[in-house]
């Protein structure tokens, strides 16, 4: 196959013979479908041996970039040094990996092993559900917790789908996809993301056992927090008994050793980790205050979460996670300040590319990750976006910048990362590209 095999769209053309879609992810369908070979730290190559400045780093883990030699190093040792899947009993590395954590991330005094961000919020919620002995959850619009089906839904809709905004109020529930059972159960609420009177609104007439959000949307670009809105989220969960919890598969470890609650200031009752916590290899956590967290362990069998998994631990991601926390945590003082540079850098390259051409637009960035929106004001909610961003521009621009050496994955609004990796030249590049991108879209 390798031998036959030349281009991207015949690499496409043979997996779809095998593969629905081709792809075994359907979120990684992109057009044009390029299929790369190659990632080195900031970059990318494709089967043509084109490089690209990679923006996108797998839907954002590659925090450190890709094939960061400590962390591989560390996971091959774990391959060579006789660590298995030995399915009995603890193991050294989970125990290093927990104490880590544990020590330098202030929302955990417990945390359990997973492999997928989907496994960490289902067992999250089982966790809020088992505590609080309640089935209602509180979902945000626009954000993405995972692919099982009570929040699989509500991720990116229409207007016809979800009907204007409503405050104090929910919203439709629309899955994801085919197959759930979220509009049977009706037991969870879609509201929209800094609006703190529709989590009243619903607590005043479910029985709630958890809120879940990313402290700072980062599935529809990056959304921030209005002031005192995760702060109000505290002060609901405590008013009506509900637990509130951080899904922080992207925001962890990628903007402070301790994610957005450390930067907030806002301590969740659980949290969820994923992506950047191995820099690539599959793993996730669970997280919490220990009186939640021992539920897992609960005596009475009727109040204990069931949690399970062969691959949960595994050493080889493990491993990698062991030296990416480690690393993360002895340069700390270098990495976020070098991040937030170009991230500032780019940030006001952007702006100048289109505010020299009289376009209205803005840039919505916390650290590492950035978006723009064809808007004047970066969004507070998915309303926001699907009333005033120009999603056809968007994508035509993302697929010029990816004619020109420079990935950012072409689906609309979708965040872009930059990596520790990422040097002044990259960013420099960029710039250069995104203006000249800019000048092709709009003939100006």
């Amino acid at each position: 196959m390798d031998k036959q095999i030349m281009s991207s769209d015949n690499i496409l053309e043979h997996n779809r013979r095998f593969i629905p879609g081709g792809i075994s992810s359907v979120n990684r369908s992109i057009d044009p479908p390029i299929a790369f070979v190659k990632g080195e730290g900031a970059h990318l190559w494709d089967t043509a041996g084109k490089r690209y400045v990679d923006y996108h780093a797998g839907f954002a883990p590659y925090f450190l970039g890709h094939n960061f030699r400590p962390v591989n190093e560390a996971a091959a040792l774990a391959l060579t040094g006789g660590d298995s899947l030995f399915g009995a009993g603890p193991s050294r590395l989970e125990g290093q990996l927990a104490e880590l954590v544990c020590t330098h991330v202030p929302a955990v005094d417990k945390v359990t092993l997973l492999n997928t961000g989907s496994e960490a919020t289902s067992l999250a919620i089982r966790i809020a559900r088992a505590v609080t002995g309640r089935p209602h959850v509180i979902v945000m619009q626009g954000g993405y917790n995972g692919n099982h089906d009570e929040l699989a839904c509500n991720v990116f809709n229409t207007l016809a789908e979800i009907g204007p905004r409503v405050s104090p109020g929910e919203y439709p529930l629309r899955p994801l996809g085919a197959g759930t059972t979220v509009t049977q159960t009706r037991v969870v609420h879609a509201i929209n993301y800094n609006d703190l009177e529709s989590v009243r609104y619903v607590c005043r007439r479910y029985p709630v056992a958890a809120l879940i959000t990313e402290p700072l949307l980062q599935n529809i670009g990056v959304v921030k927090p209005e002031a005192g809105y995760l702060e109000g989220l505290r002060d609901l969960a405590d008013e009506f008994g509900f637990l509130l919890i951080f899904d922080e598969v992207k925001t962890g470890f990628r903007h402070a050793i301790g994610g957005y609650s450390q930067i907030s200031g806002v301590r969740p009752d659980l949290v969820v980790y994923g992506k950047a916590v191995a820099n690539g290899f599959p793993l996730a956590l669970v997280g919490g205050k220990a009186e939640y967290m021992d539920t897992i362990i609960d005596p009475d069998p009727s109040r204990r979460p069931f949690v399970a998994g062969t691959y949960n631990g595994h050493p080889v991601a493990v491993a990698a996670a062991v030296e990416t926390v480690r690393y993360l945590v002895a340069h700390k003082n270098e990495i976020y300040p070098k991040v937030e540079d170009m991230g500032s850098k780019i940030e006001a390259g952007i702006l100048d590319s289109f505010s020299s051409r009289g376009i209205t637009a803005c840039v919505a960035r916390q650290g590492s990750a950035f978006s723009f929106y064809l808007m004047a004001r970066p969004p507070r909610d998915l309303h926001d976006i699907i009333e005033g961003h120009d999603f056809a521009k968007d994508v035509a621009l993302r697929r010029a910048l990816i004619q020109r050496g420079v990935f950012f994955v072409p689906i609309a609004t979708k965040q872009c990362s930059i990596s520790a990796a990422h040097t002044a030249e990259d960013i420099d590049f960029t710039l250069e590209q995104f203006d000249a991108a800019v000048a092709s879209i709009w003939h100006k």
